[in-house]
Protein backbone atom coordinates (compact mmCIF):
# COMPACT_ATOMS: atom_id res chain seq x y z
CA UNK A 1 0.00 0.00 0.00
CA UNK A 2 2.88 2.34 0.75
CA UNK A 3 4.21 1.85 -2.81
CA UNK A 4 0.84 2.94 -4.17
CA UNK A 5 0.96 6.16 -2.13
CA UNK A 6 4.56 6.75 -3.22
CA UNK A 7 3.58 6.31 -6.88
CA UNK A 8 0.56 8.58 -6.42
CA UNK A 9 2.71 11.27 -4.82
CA UNK A 10 5.25 11.09 -7.66
CA UNK A 11 2.48 11.25 -10.25
CA UNK A 12 0.93 14.33 -8.65
CA UNK A 13 4.32 15.96 -8.31
CA UNK A 14 4.88 15.39 -12.06
CA UNK A 15 1.40 16.81 -12.80
CA UNK A 16 2.15 19.86 -10.66
CA UNK A 17 5.42 20.46 -12.51
CA UNK A 18 4.09 19.90 -16.05
CA UNK A 19 0.33 20.48 -15.99
CA UNK A 20 0.33 24.20 -16.80
CA UNK A 21 2.72 23.77 -19.74
CA UNK A 22 0.77 20.83 -21.16
CA UNK A 23 -2.50 22.73 -20.81
CA UNK A 24 -0.98 25.85 -22.39
CA UNK A 25 0.33 23.91 -25.37
CA UNK A 26 -2.97 22.04 -25.68
CA UNK A 27 -4.95 25.29 -25.81
CA UNK A 28 -2.48 26.60 -28.36
CA UNK A 29 -2.92 23.56 -30.58
CA UNK A 30 -6.72 23.77 -30.38
CA UNK A 31 -6.78 27.45 -31.34
CA UNK A 32 -4.19 27.05 -34.08
CA UNK A 33 -5.95 23.98 -35.51
CA UNK A 34 -9.43 25.50 -35.57
CA UNK A 35 -8.08 28.88 -36.68
CA UNK A 36 -6.13 27.58 -39.65
CA UNK A 37 -9.26 25.82 -40.95
CA UNK A 38 -11.07 29.16 -41.18
CA UNK A 39 -8.61 30.37 -43.85
CA UNK A 40 -10.09 27.77 -46.22
CA UNK A 41 -13.78 28.35 -47.07
CA UNK A 42 -16.04 25.41 -46.43
CA UNK A 43 -13.66 23.46 -44.16
CA UNK A 44 -14.58 24.76 -40.69
CA UNK A 45 -17.77 23.32 -39.24
CA UNK A 46 -18.22 26.59 -37.33
CA UNK A 47 -17.95 28.82 -40.41
CA UNK A 48 -21.64 29.50 -41.02
CA UNK A 49 -22.52 30.17 -37.39
CA UNK A 50 -19.37 32.25 -36.84
CA UNK A 51 -19.92 34.46 -39.88
CA UNK A 52 -23.56 35.09 -39.02
CA UNK A 53 -22.63 35.88 -35.42
CA UNK A 54 -19.95 38.37 -36.47
CA UNK A 55 -22.38 39.95 -38.91
CA UNK A 56 -24.97 40.43 -36.13
CA UNK A 57 -22.33 41.68 -33.65
CA UNK A 58 -21.05 44.27 -36.14
CA UNK A 59 -24.54 45.32 -37.26
CA UNK A 60 -23.83 44.01 -40.75
CA UNK A 61 -20.62 46.00 -41.22
CA UNK A 62 -18.36 42.94 -41.38
CA UNK A 63 -19.40 40.29 -43.90
CA UNK A 64 -18.17 36.75 -44.45
CA UNK A 65 -15.38 37.71 -46.85
CA UNK A 66 -13.69 39.72 -44.07
CA UNK A 67 -14.92 37.98 -40.92
CA UNK A 68 -13.47 34.54 -41.59
CA UNK A 69 -9.91 35.68 -42.42
CA UNK A 70 -9.94 38.01 -39.39
CA UNK A 71 -11.25 35.30 -37.07
CA UNK A 72 -8.80 32.80 -38.55
CA UNK A 73 -5.84 35.13 -37.99
CA UNK A 74 -7.04 35.96 -34.47
CA UNK A 75 -7.30 32.28 -33.51
CA UNK A 76 -3.96 31.37 -35.12
CA UNK A 77 -2.25 34.20 -33.20
CA UNK A 78 -3.83 33.00 -29.94
CA UNK A 79 -2.70 29.47 -30.75
CA UNK A 80 0.89 30.41 -31.53
CA UNK A 81 1.23 32.64 -28.47
CA UNK A 82 0.04 29.79 -26.24
CA UNK A 83 2.19 27.15 -27.95
CA UNK A 84 5.38 29.20 -27.68
CA UNK A 85 4.50 30.94 -24.37
CA UNK A 86 5.26 34.33 -25.86
CA UNK A 87 3.29 37.50 -25.22
CA UNK A 88 1.00 35.80 -22.70
CA UNK A 89 -0.14 39.23 -21.45
CA UNK A 90 -1.66 39.72 -24.90
CA UNK A 91 -2.69 36.11 -25.56
CA UNK A 92 -5.01 35.71 -22.58
CA UNK A 93 -7.03 38.91 -23.22
CA UNK A 94 -7.25 37.99 -26.94
CA UNK A 95 -8.61 34.59 -25.91
CA UNK A 96 -11.15 36.17 -23.53
CA UNK A 97 -12.38 38.56 -26.24
CA UNK A 98 -12.66 35.72 -28.73
CA UNK A 99 -14.56 33.64 -26.19
CA UNK A 100 -16.98 36.50 -25.50
CA UNK A 101 -17.82 36.45 -29.20
CA UNK A 102 -17.97 32.67 -29.27
CA UNK A 103 -20.68 32.50 -26.59
CA UNK A 104 -23.03 34.96 -28.31
CA UNK A 105 -24.65 32.41 -30.68
CA UNK A 106 -26.25 30.88 -27.59
CA UNK A 107 -28.24 34.12 -27.32
CA UNK A 108 -28.44 35.19 -30.98
CA UNK A 109 -29.38 31.79 -32.39
CA UNK A 110 -30.89 29.69 -29.57
CA UNK A 111 -32.91 27.56 -32.00
CA UNK A 112 -29.60 26.41 -33.55
CA UNK A 113 -27.65 26.02 -30.33
CA UNK A 114 -30.31 24.29 -28.22
CA UNK A 115 -32.63 21.40 -29.05
CA UNK A 116 -34.50 22.28 -25.86
CA UNK A 117 -33.23 25.42 -24.13
CA UNK A 118 -31.44 25.62 -21.77
CA UNK A 119 -30.85 21.98 -20.91
CA UNK A 120 -30.29 20.21 -24.23
CA UNK A 121 -27.67 21.86 -26.43
CA UNK A 122 -27.28 20.90 -30.07
CA UNK A 123 -23.86 19.82 -31.31
CA UNK A 124 -23.15 23.50 -32.07
CA UNK A 125 -24.26 24.45 -28.55
CA UNK A 126 -22.03 21.78 -27.02
CA UNK A 127 -19.14 23.10 -29.12
CA UNK A 128 -19.69 26.53 -27.57
CA UNK A 129 -20.40 25.48 -23.98
CA UNK A 130 -17.24 23.38 -23.68
CA UNK A 131 -15.29 26.61 -24.04
CA UNK A 132 -15.93 27.26 -20.34
CA UNK A 133 -13.07 24.82 -19.74
CA UNK A 134 -10.76 26.77 -22.09
CA UNK A 135 -11.56 30.03 -20.28
CA UNK A 136 -10.81 28.48 -16.88
CA UNK A 137 -7.56 26.98 -18.15
CA UNK A 138 -6.54 30.31 -19.70
CA UNK A 139 -7.16 32.02 -16.35
CA UNK A 140 -4.79 29.60 -14.62
CA UNK A 141 -2.17 29.90 -17.36
CA UNK A 142 -2.36 33.70 -17.39
CA UNK A 143 -1.96 33.94 -13.61
CA UNK A 144 0.88 31.42 -13.65
CA UNK A 145 2.79 33.31 -16.36
CA UNK A 146 2.49 36.54 -14.42
CA UNK A 147 4.07 34.83 -11.42
CA UNK A 148 1.01 34.17 -9.31
CA UNK A 149 0.71 30.85 -7.53
CA UNK A 150 -2.43 28.82 -7.89
CA UNK A 151 -4.16 28.63 -4.53
CA UNK A 152 -6.31 25.79 -3.34
CA UNK A 153 -9.88 26.85 -2.47
CA UNK A 154 -11.66 25.09 0.33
Amino acid sequence: MENLFSFERKAYKWMSKNGVAITRIGIGIVFFWFGIQKFFPGISSAEDLATRTIEVMTFGLVGQSLSMPLLAAWEVVIGLTFIFARFMRIAVPLLFLQMAGTVTPLFFFPSETFASAPLVPTLEGQYIIKNIVLVGAAMIIGAYHLGFTIKKRD
